[in-house]
């Protein structure tokens, strides 16, 4: 005899709209918690292609259907059956049609999806030399358009993404490819009001910059982008003098002439310092952060700093530059080495 979970995904197939929404409805509302999914993982293979069956259909059935693959992703089981059953390839097919109304709940699954390493080579679309960075290219590039007041920022969970995969080396090699200018692309959503699309661009570049050793020529191709990105959020608060900024390339003297908003979320002000030591432990950007008077700004931002791991943020790159400055350099006076 049927299970109740086993009928009622059976329901889900119904010929019968009313049924149908009311089945995916209520399994909607089961996979709200965490006993409801784990009860769910034996049925996964029943339950993922009859959700994915419904993600085409009108809003009011596929909403609950991707809210449901959604809550699922969250068990690494019914992820990893998800990603073998091709969801990746059902999400992205579904994303770019012109009548998807679950933009924002796909997006939220390809988040879930790529906290696994066979999610992330499957979104990268490894293996398939043609196709590989399709989808990357399709992300990036909706992550970068102008997000919609009516609709809202759809895309803005994207970040998330891109922080994800770029935990791999594949990723980050993509992603620093200086053909396809996806860093480039993505560094300058660093001025969105939104945090999360913030976080992810401060996370994704720190992810990047672990390939410093061998890429520093890329990002120093990017250094008129790079080096706001991840200087502006640990600049402190005040104005800086003529003599400071005479000594600094325009697209950053420019902004710390003038009083501007402050980055409050200590994460990326952590992320931004990392990367910054990344970047300095090679030789050659030690030198050109010395050329942008790089120094003279960690010095300003830890005078104005509160928060104690972002000091130490500060003295682990502080320590590098006293390294190699020693005495007749320029050294950050006030950062202390620990």
């Amino acid at each position: 005899m049927a299970s109740e979970l086993e009928e009622l995904l059976g329901f889900l197939s119904s010929p019968s709209s009313p049924i149908k929404l009311s089945a995916v409805s209520i399994l909607r509302d089961y996979t709200g918690s965490e006993d409801g999914i784990r009860s769910l993982v034996r049925y996964s293979d029943v339950a993922i292609p009859a959700l994915c069956n419904l993600l085409v259909e009108k809003k009011e059935v596929s909403e609950p259907a991707a809210e449901a693959l959604v809550n699922l992703s969250q068990n690494k089981f019914i992820a990893g059956n998800m990603i073998r059953k091709g969801m990746i390839k059902t999400v992205m097919d579904t994303l770019y049609r012109k009548d998807c109304g679950v933009t924002h709940l796909l997006v939220m699954l390809l988040v879930n999806l790529t906290h696994l390493d066979a999610g992330i080579e499957s979104l990268l679309q490894i293996g398939d030399e043609k196709m590989h960075g399709l989808y990357i290219m399709k992300l990036v590039r909706s992550f970068c358009a102008s997000c919609s007041e009516e609709k809202g920022d759809l895309f803005e969970h994207v970040a998330s993404v891109l922080v994800n995969i770029s935990q791999k080396e594949a990723g980050r090699k993509l992603l620093l490819d200086p053909r396809r200018g996806f860093l480039k692309q993505i560094i300058r959503q660093f001025d969105s009001p939104s945090l999360l699309r913030k976080k992810g661009v401060s996370g994704t570049i720190r992810n990047c910059c672990f390939e410093a050793e061998s890429q520093l020529q890329n990002f120093l191709l990017i250094s008129e982008f790079l080096w706001p990105a991840l200087l502006l959020p640990v600049a402190g608060n005040k104005i800086y003098s003529e003599q400071d900024t005479s000594k600094m390339p325009l697209e950053l003297a420019a902004a710390l002439s003038i009083e501007r908003e402050t980055v409050t979320d200590p994460e990326i002000r952590i992320q931004v310092l990392d990367a910054i030591y990344l970047l300095i432990l090679q030789e050659s950007g030690r030198r050109a952060f010395w050329s942008i008077n790089g120094t003279r700004i960690l010095q300003k931002g830890y005078e104005d700093e509160e928060n104690p791991q972002v000091m130490e943020a500060y003295e682990r790159v502080g320590s590098l530059l006293v390294e190699e400055g020693g005495a007749n350099e320029e050294a950050p006076p006030s950062v202390q080495v620990s």
